[in-house]
């Protein structure tokens, strides 16, 4: 049966989480394998914005809000939702008793207290705001006080999103690195074994959150004892593990894959739409910290003949400009004329404007863990080849792309995907410390003035302004809107289809 996630048509919300109830009562115990595109470059996701990252760790750690079906901010870790001062700059938040760390700990203020200082040191979404703090302090035990100079409308998303996430850990086990996984999630590691898997195990002794399990939000039940997450970067090696039924839930399957996996010993599992793929650029240093040269990559490429290699059936993908959909609430066309123009010749004038004679390569990195960002890069490859540059493709495995591109010095283009995110303002490219490292003046302008706005009229207005300077500034260019394709289990129930999945409150049918 084929499990599909469809837009909401309520104004403000992203991809709804549907609940799917399971069909019979779920059974407690057993053990699961979730494969996966590949290890996790880090089990600190804190400093990682990678989906695997966000993915796993979410089992294990976990921050103060969360995201329920409606992409809401819900309470997590917090006793409820915060008290906001009059003038919006003052968040104070009560803390969940009872609340116990892996190692036995309880939770109190201080380690919120700390664990936010190091996001703010430490993560990209973090820095995004630091500035902006006057200071996080504790007003008791069981109290959190968040001060801000200005009105900031993102925060609690901020503090909600699992990218770059800002989860509390215990006070005294915040090094950089960590050296202890310890957080206050369903599940705790038991064991890592590099490239074979790592090994989650109940915590016993987890508070859960009440009410209905909603999104991510709600009840987390542990029903299964055990979860293994298995690397599996290669993604034929994911898809025959699929049809054989060797894994509970397979990620990120080729399209292609769909019609094999029906009636095989695996679902297909549509996520419909999943987000977006882009390629960020370098606006750093190099060759396309010349914004001429970035609109010269924007107008040579084809959105529409990239997504049609990169996933062939027109069912998983829409050419689409806008950074969301309709029937979002920040859909807008605003800015969107240079999309889809696949013109190399006028690229080439570009190029020729600067002086671009081919001397230097355009480094374009991507990884076939995810099969199709490599196939759009091929494409892309060829029309920039047409518009005068000198491509160099080069093909790594994910951890190595992620930790190549936190170095400026060596890439020119990067492909990656995102989910439609509940705020703009955890788009990555927003955030100044982010790998492309996009902050210009009228970018930092633009994008202050949609975060201090409060009301949501002001902000969709604002929002357009934003999405046009993306364009202009072509600081990445968007290649469209896709849904994604995994595989589950007939026997795994309850499982609720999700841009970063989740594997409490599923169960194994006895």
């Amino acid at each position: 049966m084929l499990k599909t996630v469809k837009l909401s048509t309520l104004a403000g919300l992203t991809v709804a989480l549907m609940a799917i109830a399971p069909a019979t009562a779920q059974q407690r115990g057993g053990a699961i394998n979730v494969a996966t595109i590949g290890e996790p470059p880090t089990l600190d996701p804190m400093v990682s914005s990678t989906d695997i990252v966000g993915m796993i760790s979410q089992h294990i750690y976990e921050t103060l809000f969360t995201f329920d079906k409606d992409w809401k901010t819900t309470p997590l870790l917090a006793d409820g939702m915060p008290t906001i001062s009059a003038d919006g700059r003052i968040y104070t938040i009560k803390l969940r008793p009872g609340v116990t760390f892996h190692d036995g700990q309880a939770m109190t203020s201080k380690d919120v207290v700390a664990s936010l200082k190091r996001w703010t040191d430490l993560a990209s979404r973090g820095k995004q705001i630091v500035d902006n703090i006057a200071s996080i302090e504790a007003l008791d035990a069981t109290t959190v006080q968040i001060s801000l100079k200005e009105p900031y409308a993102p925060l609690l998303a901020l503090l909600a999103f699992n990218n770059s996430a800002a989860v509390i850990m215990p006070a005294d086990k915040l090094d950089n690195p960590i050296k202890d996984a310890i957080g206050t999630g369903p599940y705790r590691v038991k064991e890592r074994k590099p490239d074979q898997y790592l090994q989650l195990v109940r915590f016993d002794a987890y508070q859960s959150t009440s009410g209905e399990a909603s999104g991510y939000g709600g009840a987390r039940h542990q029903y299964v004892d055990e979860i293994r997450f298995v690397p599996v970067p290669d993604a034929n090696t994911r898809v025959e593990g699929a049809l054989a039924g060797q894994f509970t839930y397979t990620d990120s399957l080729p399209i292609e894959s769909y019609p094999r996996l029906k009636g095989s010993a695996s679902e297909p599992v549509v996520l419909a739409p999943f987000g977006w793929p882009m390629f960020v650029m370098n606006n750093k240093e190099g060759l396309l910290s010349d914004v001429r040269l970035r609109k010269a990559v924007q107008i040579a490429l084809k959105q529409e003949d990239m997504l049609a290699a990169a996933f062939g059936d027109q069912a998983f993908y829409a050419v689409n400009a806008p950074m969301y959909p309709k029937n979002f609430l920040w859909h807008t066309k605003a800015g969107a004329e240079p999309y889809n123009v696949g013109d190399p010749d006028k690229a080439k004038t570009l190029l020729k404007e600067v002086g671009y004679d081919g001397q230097k390569p355009l480094r374009i990195v991507t990884s076939r863990q995810y099969e199709f960002h490599y196939k759009m890069a091929q494409v892309a490859a060829e029309y920039l080849k047409l518009a005068g540059f000198n491509v160099a493709m080069e093909v790594v495995d994910w951890a190595t792309l992620v930790q190549r591109i936190r170095n400026p010095a060596l890439w020119e283009i990067f492909v990656t995907h995102s989910p439609f995110l509940a705020d703009p303002a955890l788009i990555s490219i927003l955030s100044p410390t982010a790998s492309g490292w996009w902050n210009t003046p009228a970018k930092i302008e633009a994008v202050a003035a949609l975060n201090k706005a409060t009301t949501e009229a002001e902000r969709i207005q604002l929002w357009e302004k934003v999405q046009s300077l993306i364009f202009a500034e072509a600081p990445l260019v968007k290649i469209g809107d896709f849904n994604s394709l995994s595989a589950k289990s007939p026997n795994l129930q309850g499982f609720t289809p999700s841009p970063w999945p989740a594997f409490w409150n599923v169960s194994l049918k006895p």
